[in-house]
Order: structure tokens, then C-alpha cells, then sequence
């Protein structure tokens, strides 16, 4: 099974290249599911058909769905949202404000997560596309196992063991299953690790990145960029959407074509090796399944929608006589903009408002980090005994 996410600014087209890249991959014979992970759902908009919080058929091989962290929590978590549910009103929440609640931070993205690791074990479909939201809630979806996992090491570790006794006991004398809810929410995390490693792979997630030839956008697409190699997630396609076709406009947009060809140039540049395809302006605001397909043929052309249309390996480790070199792809950053510090046998990079830790092999817990340097695009860490 593939799956393709599309992220990018918000507002740049990325619902209207999920929905065009998932029809033109059912027309291709696979059986696909586009799903939107937005909380501000527009898929059923660009479709033109309403959709649910379960997939829907809506057209030969194609399935759309539009998550709801409510429903997903009422159909699969019940015990854990009784859990939370339980605990703030024990604190004296009022009932319909602990109901809100109940819905944690971050609910959101760990709900699409756990639908994806129901598809992915049962081999649902041939192909998922997801419409995600704007770039930084994406980056909250994609590194959320390891926030999740780091919370849960330290919320329920063995010291903490007192925690599930007192549970167990409040559903002896209560009914209240509170040790169901702890169950289902340690499930929750190891689902969460799980798919996470599904995402890493290569050969089976690929990330693209939906962009217009504007300024602000292009920095935010080359953030976003960084931001997933520093993830370790395949970018495998920059999207340029929305091209004003030559003599379009007339003179009133002479001077935003002029300047639309010089960002593309920028774009192609500074992307390679990652595939840029485009899209022109269809002068419309599109929606339903013609103008879909029209755009899906136009950013395609002859290649498959579902294809790896490219791999880049973002890590490599290097032994020498005195340990060991660690390289990481950093793209589009400076020196001044990285921090590095070890702890143990962790790495915690700091790159601007971001930070990301890479647990090393134990062995890695005895080497010291003598020095680290940027070589464009390639953050180099030399470990030492």
C-alpha cells in the first residue's frame, strides 16, 4: 500500500492537488482513499459531494473521507475519553466543559494517525492520499509518536505505577472502567509508533509539497521542506500550482507573470534533485470531478499519480578510527540557525522554532560529540570515544 500526503501553506491548492492526484490514481486502476486531516475539512467542497467521518464511494475505485476526532473517539476510544472525561470533573470541570476537554491536545492528529494504522494492517486500499492541514499542524502530526511517546514514558513509568492500582480500585467500588481507558491510551501510543515507522518508509510514504510561485510561500514551502528531512520523511515532489499561462492577464498582470517565471526558476533551483511539477491557473475556482481530472492529467502528464517519483536518503552514519561521523540533510538553513547538543545516548537538534531528538544506538552513550559543522545541506556530527 502507498500513502502520499500533501502539505504546504495554507490556501496554496493543497485539498485541490490531494482530490486531482486521488482521482487520477483511481482512473489508474487503484483502488484509492483520499482523506482530509484538516479540523477546517474542504474535500467535500472540492469534490463537490458531502462527505462522513466514514469513507465514502464516490466514484469507480475512489473513496473520500473527512475525519472527526468525536466520532473517532466515540466509535474506537470510548474508554479512554471516559478516562479524561472522569478525571476533570473530579476536579470539579462542569460536565459540558469536561466533555471538551476530554478531547486532548493533539486528539486530532493521533485520530487520523489510528485510522491510517487500521488501513495500513488491513490492506484496504491501494493507495491513500492525504489532504493534511496547513505546514506547521502537519509537522504537529508527523512528530507526534515522539512527543506522545516522551509523555507517556514519564506520565506512566514505574513510578507512576500507583496510578494504575488506584484506577483498577475506582473500577472495583465504582464501575467506572478508568484501567480500560489507561489500557486503550497505552494502545493508542504503540499504534502511533507504529505507523510513525510506516511513514519513514520510502517505499511507502511519500510527502509532497504544494507551493504557488510567490515569496512568502516559497519560504514557507522551503521551511517545510527542512522541517520534514530534519523528521527523516521523503519528500518526493514539489507541486507549483496555480501558473498564470503566458498572456494571461494581459498588461494588468504583466508584472506578476514577470515575477511568477523568476520564482519558478528559484523553485527548480533550489529543490533539485526533488521532481517540480506544475499546474497552471485554471482561471475558475475549481471544483467537482471534470476540472479535478483536468488538473490531475495536467500535473501528472505521463506519469502515475501513485509512483515514488523520487528517494533521497536524509541520514548516514560513517565509522572512522575515531568513532564515528553522523550526517543528517539540512536544507535551505544556515549555521547560526542550528543547535546540537547530546545527552546520553540522544541527539537534540534545535533548528529555529523546531527541535528534534534522534536516539543513537546504546553504544553511542559512551562517544562524546567533539564537533559538529554545517556542509550544505549536510549537518555533520563527529562522535568520539
Amino acid at each position: 500500500m502507498r500513502i502520499i500526503l500533501f502539505t504546504g501553506k495554507g490556501g496554496v491548492g493543497k485539498t485541490t492537488i490531494a482530490a486531482a492526484t486521488a482521482l487520477k490514481a483511481a482512473r489508474e486502476g487503484k483502488k484509492t482513499l483520499v482523506i482530509s486531516t484538516d479540523p477546517a475539512h474542504s474535500l467535500s467542497d472540492a469534490l463537490d459531494i458531502p462527505l462522513t467521518p466514514e469513507p465514502t464511494e464516490i466514484a469507480p475505485n475512489l473513496f473520500a473521507q473527512e475525519f472527526d476526532v468525536y466520532y473517532s473517539m466515540e466509535k474506537y476510544w470510548n474508554n479512554m475519553r471516559n478516562l479524561m472525561n472522569t478525571i476533570f470533573r473530579w476536579r470539579g470541570v462542569k460536565n459540558v466543559v469536561a466533555e471538551e476537554l476530554s478531547v486532548l491536545p493533539g486528539m486530532e492528529e493521533a485520530s487520523a494517525f489510528l485510522w491510517l494504522d487500521k488501513y495500513y494492517q488491513e490492506k484496504s486500499y491501494d493507495l491513500i492520499v492525504i489532504d493534511s492541514a496547513p505546514t506547521g499542524e502537519t509537522l504537529t502530526l508527523l512528530s507526534l509518536p515522539q512527543v506522545a511517546q516522551s509523555w507517556m514514558t514519564k506520565a506512566f513509568s514505574r513510578k507512576n505505577i500507583a496510578v494504575r492500582t488506584v484506577t483498577r480500585g475506582v473500577r472495583a467500588f465504582t464501575g467506572i472502567p478508568l484501567d480500560k481507558g489507561l489500557e486503550e491510551m497505552d494502545e493508542l501510543f504503540s499504534k502511533l509508533e507504529r505507523i510513525q515507522q510506516v511513514f519513514l518508509d520510502p517505499e511507502v510514504c511519500s510527502i509532497r509539497i504544494v507551493t504557488n510561485p510567490e515569496r512568502m510561500v516559497i519560504r514557507e514551502a522551503r521551511r517545510a521542506y527542512s522541517y520534514l528531512q530534519l523528521y527523516g520523511y521523503n519528500v518526493d515532489a514539489v507541486i507549483i500550482n496555480r501558473i498564470l499561462p503566458k498572456g494571461a492577464g494581459g498588461d494588468v498582470f504583466s508584472y506578476y507573470r514577470a515575477s511568477q517565471k523568476k520564482y519558478i526558476e528559484e523553485i527548480e533551483e533550489t529543490f533539485q534533485p526533488v521532481p517540480v511539477l506544475k499546474v497552471d491557473h485554471q482561471g475558475r475556482e475549481v471544483f467537482g470531478k471534470v476540472l479535478l481530472q483536468k488538473i490531475g492529467d495536467s500535473v501528472y502528464k505521463n506519469l502515475n499519480a501513485a509512483d515514488i517519483l523520487h528517494v533521497n536518503k536524509p541520514y548516514e552514519v560513517i565509522e572512522n578510527e575515531e568513532g564515528y561521523f553522523f550526517k543528517m540533510r539540512v536544507p535551505f538553513v544556515t549555521d547560526a540557525e542550528i543547535e546540537l547538543k547530546k545527552f546520553g545516548d540522544e541527539l537534540v537538534i534545535d533548528l529555529g522554532n523546531r527541535r528534534r531528538s534522534i536516539i543513537l544506538p546504546r553504544f553511542a552513550s559512551f562517544l562524546k560529540m567533539k564537533e559538529y559543522r554545517f556542509q550544505a545541506p549536510w549537518l555533520v556530527v563527529s562522535l568520539v570515544k
